[in-house]
């Protein structure tokens, strides 16, 4: 398929992850093998991959703790048809949070999903991310292609130091800086004036949400560290500044 630019398909794939907040999952009835699919809410890790909080109680825990095969949908429903949207199939293998990483999943979830504090704390309640194997993605006629792993998601390997500041700059631009959040969102991404409020951060950008509205913020160059986030950000208010 020709790639032009204004298609490029890994970027769409995602922007699609990083954006999408409920997604279908789709997982294998215990016992039985007959497909079962049901609507979950969905939150990001760093590396684009999805995180789920979800009860045992469910038939679709029940089912992936018994096959931890998985496929998610998530789509970007158009104002007319919703089959115009884009929407990606990501299928993979759904892994339950260990120690080391629950805390990096917990916070991501929860600022995406603020709700969901009345009951992570829950027994039957876990945090799963989904490792994914491939994904389909579907963005109109014609534009139909199968991506690999590493063509949709960020590499994080050389990002330890940006990961660790994660919630120390999200919560520093969420106090300090929502005059420039509103910038970013009305000046670079053509949205409207709203309390945006930062959600995320990794090394391709940053991620805004004012209520059901969600935005996605591309750097133009990765950035690895805490200084160098700082760097992309008053550089971008800067462009957002002298932009009319």
């Amino acid at each position: 398929m020709q790639i032009t630019a204004d298609f490029n398909p890994n970027a769409l794939a995602k922007s699609l992850l990083r954006r999408s907040r409920q997604g279908a999952l789709a997982t294998l009835m215990a016992g039985r093998g007959d497909p079962y699919c049901s609507l979950v809410n969905v939150a990001s890790h760093p590396d684009g991959s999805p995180i789920l909080l979800i009860s045992r109680l469910a038939v679709h825990t029940k089912n992936l703790l018994a096959d931890a095969r998985v496929s998610l949908m998530l789509d970007e429903r158009s104002a007319g048809d919703p089959l115009e949207g884009a929407r990606i199939m990501l299928s993979g293998r759904a892994e339950q949070a260990m120690s080391d990483d629950l805390a990096l999943l917990r916070r991501r979830y929860l600022n995406v999903h603020p709700s969901a504090e009345a009951f992570v704390d829950f027994a039957d309640f876990s945090f799963f991310r989904i490792r994914p194997a491939g994904t389909h993605l579907v963005a109109g006629f014609g534009r139909i292609v199968d991506l690999e792993p590493e063509q949709f998601l960020t590499v994080t390997g050389d990002a330890k130091a940006l990961l660790d500041a994660e919630a120390g700059a999200v919560e520093h631009m969420n106090t300090d800086h929502r005059d420039a959040m509103n910038l970013y969102a009305t000046r670079l991404l053509s949205a409207g004036s709203a309390d945006w409020r930062c959600t995320g951060c990794d090394p391709d950008g940053i991620d805004m949400q004012a209520g059901d509205a969600v935005l996605r913020l591309d750097f133009p160059e990765r950035v690895t560290s805490a200084e160098e986030l700082r760097k992309m950000l008053a550089r971008l208010a800067e462009t957002a500044r002298a932009t009319p």
